[in-house]
């Protein structure tokens, strides 16, 4: 586990995966003929964040969490850079900052704190990425289903919508679920 190693070795060791998984894209990039120049520049803004997380899990402790938070959050701004550079759907900035802010705090929390094995960061965080996937929800049924802000021909809209509520069912679930056998 990570948590039993130094900060010195902890830092390699994600260091390590994060360039074998960017490396990995990269080439599956290239063998599947993906434009890296018109989709894959949020990669520029990905991996800058996940760096920060990186160094966060190496230094761990208090001031490890203080490089997870930002890393979480430049790490979900790439992430939406990359789906809208991909879809064109520029527009859902207007409901897609709550995947940002709070969703990456969260996500920088949670991770962090499953990875340094310190579960009272993961359960923190945990419900600050959900507010972020249900204010992101929210307001995505609302300016896509009622304004249709991006477009009224818009085919994905609503499944993509409907299975991000399934996927936020199943994470409010697992989280009644996990803290009913903390208190138990």
């Amino acid at each position: 586990m990570l948590a039993d190693r130094s900060p010195g070795e902890r830092s390699a060791i994600v260091l390590g995966v994060v360039l074998i998984v960017l490396g990995g894209l990269t080439l599956l990039g290239r063998a599947l003929s993906i434009d890296v120049l018109g989709i894959g520049w949020p990669l520029l803004v990905i991996a800058p964040g996940v760096a920060l997380f990186a160094v966060g899990v190496g230094v761990g402790g208090p001031a490890g969490v203080a490089f997870a938070i930002p890393g979480g959050i430049v790490t979900m701004v790439g992430t939406v850079l990359a789906v809208q550079a991909a879809t064109g759907l520029w527009a859902t900035w207007a409901y897609a900052w709550a995947l940002v802010a709070p969703g990456g705090v969260g996500a920088g929390m949670l991770l962090y704190g499953i990875i340094a094995n310190q579960r009272d960061i993961a359960r923190t965080g945990l419900p600050i990425l959900l507010t972020g996937l249900g204010l992101f929800l929210g307001f995505g049924l609302f300016f896509e289903g009622v304004l249709h802000l991006s477009g009224p021909d818009l085919p994905i809209a609503e499944p993509a919508l409907a299975v991000g509520l399934v996927v936020l069912g199943v994470l409010v679930l697992l989280s009644g679920v996990v803290g009913g056998r903390r208190r138990a």
